[in-house]
């Protein structure tokens, strides 16, 4: 396999691998939320951790870790003002979840499930 391929899979494993707790994946969908909410013309659009403590209904410690596991997946970034802490979505590692599941770009058809022989 391709060099390139092999970090790609490592990466994406450990995308998969943080979205594997239910509390990070809604967070993760919290974001792509706040995303598809954003006003045209708005340069980013991101979500308050405050707004996610209070939907998951868990202290912040434990929001502080699942949103650093997320950062260290490549899936989100995160701005801090002052005591506030904004998490925006990584749209390129957005954008290879979403050729993964479809099938696209990441490994050319040349995986295990591709239908070439």
């Amino acid at each position: 396999m391709h060099d390139v391929n092999v970090i790609k899979m490592k990466q994406m494993a450990k995308a998969f691998k943080a979205l594997s707790n239910p509390n990070r994946l809604q967070i993760y969908l919290e974001i792509i939320d706040q995303r598809g909410k954003r006003v045209k013309g708005q340069l980013g659009s991101g979500c308050g951790i405050s707004a996610c403590i209070r939907r998951l209904n868990i202290g912040a410690p434990t929001v502080s870790h699942h949103v650093k596991e997320l950062v260290n997946a490549d899936l989100i970034k995160v701005e801090r003002k002052g005591k506030y802490m904004t998490c925006f979505l990584n749209d390129s590692m957005y954008d290879d979840l979403g050729g993964f599941f479809d099938g696209e770009s990441l490994f050319c058809g040349k995986g295990l499930l591709s239908k070439s022989k």
